[in-house]
């Protein structure tokens, strides 16, 4: 098994661990949440780092565009995330966040963009509710 097989499996562990205990949970809200946003923002950003600077900073665009199942994981995550911003966004307003600056720094770096600003707003929930 290469990395290259290892790292996807491996990566799976994380999501686990945050997803499965939201189903026992009876609290509506985690008051350290922004911290698991800031960990997935941390280590993705290193991990795209060290990407960039192996492969380009368009070397995603060849695993997008050079087939059907390429196309279907683009599809995915442009899906993904249009989903989580409009989920997002009225939280946002409500703390006076900058959206069009949000918004372009999630259309530059995904899923990157995307933690930094969850962990922004869930930790400005968590600041007013003290």
């Amino acid at each position: 098994m290469t990395i290259f097989t290892a790292l996807p499996l491996l990566a799976f562990i994380p999501v686990l661990l945050v997803l499965l205990p939201t189903l026992n949970t009876k609290r509506t809200n985690n008051q350290n949440g922004w911290l698991i946003a800031v960990v997935f923002f941390a280590l993705f950003s290193i991990w795209s780092l060290f990407a960039v600077l192996r492969e380009g900073p368009l070397g995603f665009w060849p695993n997008h565009s050079q087939g059907f199942w390429g196309n279907q994981v683009w599809f995915d995550l442009l899906m993904g995330l249009t989903m989580a911003w409009v989920l997002i966004v009225p939280r946002a307003k409500a703390q006076g966040m900058k959206l069009p600056l949000w918004m372009l720094l999630v259309l530059c770096s995904g899923s990157i963009g995307f933690s930094a600003m969850l962990a922004r707003l869930l930790y400005l929930e968590r600041a007013k509710t003290k």
